[in-house]
């Protein structure tokens, strides 16, 4: 909630991901061919399922490991990028002069503290016992405000989320935001609807809170009364939520108001006293980004029972704990989230979670190490080159449309020109002196960088807005664009194999990094994005006649991907997922004719009988391979912004012209497309 991006992809159970080793030789088998004809299925046509044709052969040869919910080019990615930063933690762990303070002490004694197994089942429920005892001693709903406050500073996010991120109408500045929260389900929609997929899930969740409250020490029974008072609790609240459709319209979450404005709209909490209690005395004016959900928490508050709101805040505290805890309550949170919800068959080993929190705790202090051992310059100066190449070509197919006016197109060019480009890892490196580390206190150390994260956040509400920061360290394996600042972002992680291959043919890597590249600018122009202007202030700088336009076309681009079936019955939601089919279709274009302009005219010869046309295509598909268990891809059919990988490479090609003659693409085949209905936007 920190800020708002659009990213290339979100992979939700991993956590933060990573890269490959550089620095390994290749060797010159089919296993290193930028394009490997094994992991294709050449008995399946590219027209009736170009994602299984390009993909076919990997996906029988790689199966889902147990400790996944699904595998694919970022998983592997991942894999490789774990050994590595293990690799310099193992180095870290080994100096004997590390100095107390230092980067290296705070690595080091982070990561061990989590391996310490017998350490931290031997405290148990006693590392969060202070917490604890604050709410089972809470005597009034002034008590219950106070300490959501107080768990918010924990990095626990009881009812809402407070963060401090840019002004999205004056976005050189920082402002308080306040944002709908407080579920433990991923989606509104697991509280609200009845068929029999979410009657189960429900059911199990109950069952969960149970278990856990039964592990923190109570009787059976008071265990259950608690479970349903959480769960009666969190329905009410998702009820009064804006869908994950309704949150992506920028207008509808842009409500700055003073402090004595959101005590009109929500006066039964004390809004000054939550300020203050978090540690901001004057926060100023206020983003409270979904009205109705603050003006309805106002008569919960008031008139839910005391006892209804602690068991809320023991439950919250304790689900968010449970990972960081002994080994009961990190088994029964992985229960629920991880096979229920996901379908994996076991966690993943110890080092990878603790390797996990240690990166996500100290992310640029490890990120620093990374590149500076596994990010070569020349893979950096490559990229840089790219993007000058993917702008250019971007702006020779926004002076051609046909269906935007000149006025706006005038803005258009102006806003793509202004594009900041962030490359590997940042200029200006988090300091992290200020965060205490110990060596033997796992959950001390998780709080103690909790803490850390929030004050550093709260710090920069009022202040100008940090245009060098970063929202995603260097070994992540994703790419953004933040609409604030109107930049685009690609870290060292992703500038891998098979997205970026610095000794493959043109064609492949502008058929994956390029794609990437031309995606997130995309994002710029997409149905939130273009809400943005040049500088990052939501602005509406299109003229009427070219919004109506561009919406038609965005309504049909939605109606393709409305009618994709997924697990025999199942719908992509055209809606929810347009952003991101917007810019995939558009960095699809855009990165070909980068292309065509990086070959002058020339013509390649065929590699492996596929000429450099094909092989773009094919790169593009193959970044998507995976395989992916039934129940995470329905969960991220409900919760997810972007398409399955299917649907991102069966509809966006079939709506290019020069794809159907590279691959014979004829009617009458299954993902054939009539000219009249092909979508063409960026």
């Amino acid at each position: 909630m920190k800020k708002i991006f659009y990213s290339l992809l979100i992979v939700a159970l991993l956590g933060t991901l990573g890269a490959c080793n550089q620095q390994k030789t290749k060797t010159k088998n089919s296993m290193n061919k930028a394009i490997n004809p094994a992991n294709m299925d050449p008995n399946v046509k590219p027209g009736d399922n170009f994602y299984v044709y390009v993909n076919g052969g990997w996906m029988k040869t790689h199966p889902i490991p147990p400790e996944y919910s699904s595998y694919g080019a970022f998983t592997e990615l991942y894999e490789n990028n774990q050994k590595e930063l293990k690799n310099l933690i193992d180095e870290i762990s080994k100096k004997t002069d590390a100095k107390p303070g230092s980067v290296d002490q705070k690595i080091r004694d982070f990561f061990n503290s989590g391996m310490d197994t017998a350490q931290i089942d031997e405290l148990g429920i006693k590392a969060i016992e202070p917490e604890l005892k604050a709410i089972n001693s809470i005597k009034s709903k002034k008590g219950v405000q106070m300490e959501i406050a107080e768990l918010h500073t924990q990095g626990v996010h009881p009812l809402f989320y407070f963060y401090a991120g840019a002004d999205e109408k004056n976005s050189s500045m920082e402002i308080a935001n306040l944002y709908q929260g407080g579920l433990g389900l991923p989606d509104v929609d697991y509280y609200l609807k009845n068929d029999p997929t979410s009657k189960k899930i429900r059911k199990a969740y109950v069952a969960y809170i149970t278990k856990m409250f039964e592990l923190a020490g109570d009787k059976k029974a008071k265990a259950e009364k608690e479970a349903q008072e959480v769960m009666n609790l969190e329905t009410r609240l998702a009820k009064i939520s804006f869908t994950r459709l309704q949150r992506r319209t920028p207008e509808k979450n842009y409500n700055k108001m003073p402090v004595s404005e959101l005590q009109k709209l929500s006066p039964s909490i004390n809004w000054k006293g939550y300020f203050s209690n978090i540690g901001l005395k004057n926060p100023g004016e206020i983003n409270v980004a979904q009205l109705p959900f603050f003006e309805k928490v106002s008569p919960l508050m008031k008139n839910l029972p005391l006892s209804q709101w602690k068991a809320y805040l023991k439950w919250t505290l304790l689900n968010d704990a449970a990972p960081f805890l002994s080994k009961p309550f990190e088994l029964a949170h992985f229960d629920f989230y991880g096979k229920t919800l996901s379908g994996q068959q076991k966690m993943r080993p110890r080092w990878k979670r603790v390797l996990g929190a240690t990166s996500s705790s100290l992310g640029e202090a490890l990120g620093k190490l990374y590149v500076e051992k596994y990010f070569p310059p020349e893979a950096k100066k490559r990229m840089v080159k790219l993007v000058g190449n993917l702008r250019t070509a971007f702006g020779e197919r926004i002076k051609k449309l046909d269906w935007m006016g000149e006025a706006t197109k005038k803005k258009a060019l102006e806003k793509l020109e202004a594009i900041t480009v962030k490359v590997g890892y940042p200029d200006k490196w988090r300091d992290y002196s200020g965060l205490k580390v110990v060596p033997d206190n796992y959950f001390q150390n998780i709080m103690n960088a909790s803490k850390f994260s929030f004050e550093y956040n709260l710090n920069k509400v009022g202040k100008p807005v940090d245009k060098s920061e970063w929202g995603m360290t260097p070994q992540t394996v994703n790419a953004y664009y933040n609409p604030s600042n109107n930049e685009i972002v690609f870290p060292a992680g992703i500038l891998q194999p098979p997205f970026f291959d610095k000794d493959a043919d043109d064609a492949v890597n502008y058929g994956a990094i390029g794609v990437v590249i031309g995606h997130e600018m995309t994002h710029g122009f997409d149905d939130q994005g273009r809400k943005y202007d040049k500088n990052g202030n939501m602005n509406d700088w299109w003229t009427p006649e070219d919004v109506k336009r561009f919406k038609e076309k965005t309504a049909k681009l939605a109606e393709q991907y409305d009618h994709f079936t997924i697990l025999d019955s199942l719908h992509v939601n055209g809606q929810l997922t347009m952003g991101e089919n917007i810019a995939d279709l558009g960095g699809l274009n855009i990165s070909h004719d980068a292309l065509k302009m990086a070959l002058k005219g020339k013509h390649p010869k065929p590699i492996d009988g596929f000429t450099a046309d094909q092989r773009y295509f094919l790169s593009y598909a193959q970044i998507w391979r995976q395989n992916i268990r039934p129940k995470e891809l329905e969960k991220r059919l409900k919760t997810d912004v972007h398409s399955p990988a299917e649907a991102r490479v069966d509809i966006p090609p079939f709506n290019i012209n020069v794809f159907y003659k590279d691959f014979d693409v004829k009617p009458g085949q299954k993902l054939y497309i009539a000219p009249k209905d092909r979508v063409k936007i960026w």
